[in-house]
């Protein structure tokens, strides 16, 4: 049985799910970041003085496919692969396969900065993965080159187009909407969908690794957004899908792709949650915007039994928040930073 919140799909308590919060919320959901490396720098993403991991403290493709065989047994069904950039890990792909062969797993995803996509996307689709999510926040060259540090724009355009042709349906192009940057660009972003099956999806800005009240003049809300791109045409809205993510869902008359809206900031979805995620050195969090955490890794390594790490998965889902905590007013920064964390 399925209910719906704020327009997500969410899976109701069953038998078959042990992951369930103390608020009733059946977690379903494990975002994986798999490394800590990228080859851009994108500014909301990883700072420029970031220092990586010391590849010894970073899970083995080994220990990710335990751990998501250990979720399933206990209700997770989807999976996404996150990083830093997922496709500068060695082995990536023969990851993707592993995993895709877990049994009790119905959605497996990747989401990339679309630069390595010439080279991957055929193997991605040859491997089992089902859904690709790319990063674009500009259709400057400059701009790119100024927000990643690296003047790959063409790179990702043909990555996305290389997308298209290995067969990836949907694939969902991820801006991120920052204001003074590339909100003059929200209608150049939305006509996407009007040339191609995409479905664009704009996301508030969230202060994570940042003081939250020096960033505010960046943020702009999915309430603008929606009335910006109403200006253009009408918005249909779309129904959620199981496997849907948060997103607010519209297209425009004979699109051919659609548009969502995620409003992490001024319209959480916390009500809805359900997910956790696995850091690249292998914390299991409850949450995205919040520094709690516990180490899988140190019990991986010191031969923890299947039934010793289920139990660490409980306790983490029994630590989830009825909601994030962070806004705008806050002059607390998130420890973390979202290279660590995953995308």
């Amino acid at each position: 049985m399925r209910i719906f919140k704020f327009g997500v799909a969410v899976q109701t308590k069953n038998e078959n799910n042990r992951l369930v919060d103390a608020f009733n919320r059946c977690v379903s959901y494990l975002r994986i970041s798999i490394t800590d490396r990228c080859n851009l720098k994108c500014r909301y993403c990883a700072p420029y003085d970031q220092k990586r991991i010391d590849k010894k403290k970073l899970l083995t493709l080994e220990e990710i496919e335990r751990l998501v065989s250990i979720g399933t047994s206990l209700g997770i069904t989807k999976v996404r692969l996150t990083g830093g950039e997922p496709l500068v890990r060695q082995g990536a792909i023969s990851l993707v396969q592993r995993l895709n062969d877990v049994e009790g797993l119905k959605d497996l995803s990747l989401t990339t900065n679309g630069t390595l996509l010439t080279k991957y996307a055929r193997g991605l689709k040859q491997a089992g993965l089902k859904r690709l999510n790319i990063s674009l926040d500009t259709f400057n060259r400059e701009k790119f080159r100024q927000l990643t540090g690296h003047d790959s724009f063409p790179k990702v355009w043909d990555g996305i187009q290389e997308a298209l042709k290995t067969g990836f349906d949907p694939i969902k192009i991820n801006s991120v909407v920052m204001k003074g940057y590339n909100d003059d660009e929200i209608e150049q972003l939305a006509a996407l969908t009007l040339q191609f099956p995409f479905h664009v999806r704009f996301i508030e800005y969230m202060p994570i690794g940042a003081q939250p009240h020096l960033t505010h003049p960046y943020f702009i809300s999915v309430v603008e957004i929606e009335k910006r791109l109403s200006r253009i045409a009408t918005l249909i809205p779309i129904a959620s899908k199981p496997f849907d993510g948060p997103a607010k869902r519209f297209r425009f008359k004979n699109a051919k792709g659609e548009i969502g809206l995620i409003g992490s900031m001024s319209t959480h979805f916390c009500g809805a949650c359900n997910r956790l995620r696995l850091t690249a050195t292998g914390h299991l969090r409850p949450c995205l915007l919040a520094d709690e955490q516990i180490d899988l890794r140190h019990s991986l390594r010191q031969g923890a039994t299947d039934e010793q790490i289920e139990s660490i998965f409980l306790e983490v889902v029994s630590k989830k928040k009825k909601q994030h905590r962070i806004s705008f007013t806050r002059k607390t920064a998130l420890n973390s930073q979202m290279v660590n964390i995953g995308g």
